[in-house]
């Protein structure tokens, strides 16, 4: 049995993927970036970032609550494509309709977005909060 966690990363990646808006600005979805995510002529693409599980069990229920934190990357000059970017992927994964293999999402929620220049001056940087509530099996 898979943690909710990693399930969830999996099936966001997979739904990022496939969501034409989020492909129109953004090179891919990555774990781990390769050399080439910044190519032109989009030099943007979006990361998983950190997850944290909280553990929330009920009466006949185990579950809890999956905090996740998703990164959009650009090189355009200034913030409009990290912050297009951004919007794409919350609007992507806001109260999503993802199916996990062997947990159960209830929702996922957009909880808020930060953008800012990255130390080297020329990446801008979002990073993207999410919590998610989940059933364990």
């Amino acid at each position: 049995m898979a943690s909710p966690e990693f399930e969830l990363q999996g099936a966001i990646v997979a739904r990022l993927k496939a969501d034409a808006a989020v492909m129109a600005l953004a090179n891919g979805v990555y774990d781990q970036p390769p050399d080439t995510a910044f190519a032109t002529p989009k030099e943007s693409y979006v990361t998983i970032g950190e997850a944290q599980f909280l553990r929330d069990d009920a009466t006949c229920v185990k579950g809890g609550e999956v905090y996740l934190t998703m990164h959009a990357w650009s090189r355009k000059v200034g913030f409009p494509v990290a912050k297009q970017l951004a919007d794409a992927v919350a609007e992507s994964l806001h109260l999503a309709p993802i199916t996990l293999a062997t947990n159960r999402l209830i929702s996922i929620m957009h909880r808020q977005t930060r953008v800012f220049r990255d130390p080297d001056g020329l990446t801008s940087h979002a990073v993207i909060d999410f919590v998610a509530s989940v059933e364990k099996p």
